[in-house]
């Protein structure tokens, strides 16, 4: 039974994020800074409505979890290499660079190493959910400046697993110079443990529970695997978002990815959320009247340091003037990975809390000027180019990620449409809810997932975003109709093919939204008529012309 107290307190923190999300990002804002003001609203700053944040900071650790989770499925090899040479080169460059640059400056004024470490690199990393959302509302991810901005972001992702590694050797008492080699044995033993069994593991039991057909179960399943690593790799001494990360990395490559990143995505995305919502339920605000010209200073320094060293190293990399601004400028701000990692290193004692609350209220400060910041460097961008001084690639693609094709469905129109696919080097992937099929098609080469493909989220996961094109061949005629009307809401421009039963279902497909709709049994009608008249001997003309007036007639 759930105390009445929690309960309102739950209904608080759901109110608030409900107001505050959409309207932050109606502003342009962003989710996350919405997420800090509902917190900063109902914490002890606002109206005190909740004041049991240690326990919410807890629950809320778990939204961090399943994000690096994510993180870590999402890294494909084949992604990572096609992007590698900018994803290692700059993004490396860049988290290197601006961490020794801040870490320097905060030795100079007076913090120790460690945690001058942990600050330096914390604040080196930008906010992935502000730099990806501000490409995608712009259309820019296909872009030259957005494929750099990707790649930079990418590693700072990366980056972010050994930082909270570091930062759980250090809470336990091992320093740089003195006992580390033994707590590295003992992680890598434990990481090389987690993989092999991951490897031989972790497939075939899911693809066990993938027979049940049951979707709870493999939801179940799923969310064990994830926190049943992390639990794993704390143990060790090290973090549950390490261990969350290595079960992505296990997945990354297998069938099962995109219904398991469906599964997973509510859990992170509520939590996740609570996280942000803690931290700014913990933000002391009264630092702003004790520290006015010092935050200030922090914070316009900061965005000069990062966008400075950014826009060296991108012309360094071969990016022309236009392209190395808008980038500077766009992940000029520090990211919530800082929230994650300070506060981590606070519970831990490797940071004094102190120290935690001003760094947060930085971070928090720099993330409200991106929408500034971005707009600042389009419009710097678009005077280089109009001067001659930079070049306007907005064509560019991102090598590796033309658009595919999503198949809905890999029964037999499914597994036809996907060999024709195949057969003009036509990039796709398609998912079945059946793991005898995705099973067998795997073995012949197909590109199929498992997951139920009438879930939105599951597409959604498969990038339905980026496709050039969907092809629903569900075999319910109910869940054809819902998925093609869901997908035409979130995508407009998608071009969604739809298999019908008959000419009623193809009359629903195309109501609903879908692009073409084909009725498989007049299609076979067709095609049956036209060898029967070829055979009695009608002219080829006559039939050609007689079967393409009863297509449009019934079309």
């Amino acid at each position: 039974m759930i105390e009445t107290h929690y309960l309102a307190d739950i209904l608080i923190l759901l109110a608030a994020a409900i107001i505050a999300v959409p309207l932050f990002q109606r502003l342009g804002l962003g989710s996350v800074l919405g997420y800090l003001a509902a917190g900063v609203v109902v914490g002890p700053w606002g109206f005190s409505f909740v004041d049991q944040i240690e326990i919410i900071q807890d629950i809320a650790e778990f939204g961090v979890v399943f994000l690096l989770f994510i993180i870590g499925i999402d890294l494909k090899p084949e992604r990572l290499w096609s992007m590698r040479r900018m994803v290692f080169g700059l993004g490396t460059a860049q988290v290197m660079l601006t961490g020794f640059v801040i870490m320097s400056l905060a030795l100079l004024f007076g913090q120790p190493l460690m945690p001058a470490v942990i600050v330096g690199f914390g604040l080196a990393l930008s906010s992935t959910a502000f730099g990806l959302q501000i490409l995608t509302e712009r259309g820019d991810m296909g872009t030259h400046h957005g494929y750099t901005a990707l790649s930079v972001l990418l590693l700072q992702d990366l980056a972010v697993v050994p930082l909270m590694t570091l930062v759980s050797l250090l809470a336990a008492d091992a320093s740089l110079l003195h006992g580390i080699e033994f707590a590295l044995l003992e992680a890598v033993l434990a990481i090389a443990i987690v993989i092999l069994a991951g490897r031989f593991l972790l497939s075939p039991a899911l693809r066990l529970v993938a027979t049940s057909r049951t979707a709870e179960v493999f939801t179940a399943a799923a969310v064990f695997a994830v926190l049943g690593t992390a639990w794993l790799m704390e143990q060790v001494g090290l973090s549950l978002a390490l261990g969350a990360f290595l079960a992505g990395l296990m997945m990354a490559d297998s069938h099962y990815r995109h219904q398991v990143i469906a599964d997973i995505q509510p859990f992170r995305g509520i939590l996740l959320g609570l996280f942000f919502m803690g931290v700014g339920m913990s933000i002391d605000f009264s630092l702003i009247s004790q520290y006015t010209v010092e935050i200030a200073g922090i914070v316009f320094g900061l965005l000069v340091v990062k966008s400075s060293i950014l826009w060296i190293l991108c012309r360094l990399t071969g990016a022309g003037r236009a392209d190395a601004t808008q980038v500077s400028l766009l992940l000029s701000q520090s990211g919530e990975f800082g929230f994650v990692l300070f506060g981590l290193a606070a519970v831990n004692g490797v940071m004094e809390n102190d120290l935690f609350q001003f760094l947060t209220l930085v971070i928090a400060l720099t993330m409200m000027t991106t929408p500034l910041m971005a707009n600042l460097g389009e419009f710097l961008s678009k005077q280089f180019i109009h001067t001659g001084e930079g070049h306007d690639v907005s064509t560019t693609h991102i090598e590796g990620e033309w658009p595919h094709v999503i198949i809905a469905g890999f029964g037999r129109v499914g597994r036809r449409i996907a060999m024709i696919l195949q057969a003009g080097n036509v990039p796709y992937l398609a998912i079945e809810s059946n793991p005898d099929r995705v099973r067998e098609g795997r073995r012949e080469g197909f590109s199929v997932f498992y997951g139920d493909a009438s879930q939105v989220n599951v597409l959604k996961a498969a990038d339905a975003e980026w496709a050039g094109a969907l092809v629903c061949t569900l075999d319910r005629t109910a869940p054809a109709l819902r998925l093609v009307h869901v997908l035409r809401l979130l995508y407009p421009d998608l071009a969604i093919y739809a298999r019908g039963r008959d000419r009623q279902h193809c009359n629903q497909l195309l109501k609903a939204g879908a692009t073409v709709a084909i009725s498989e049994t007049l299609e076979t009608s067709l095609q049956i008529g036209r060898a029967v008249l070829t055979a009695m001997g009608i002219f080829e003309e006559d039939t050609t012309e007689l079967i393409e007036s009863l297509r449009e007639e019934y079309y």
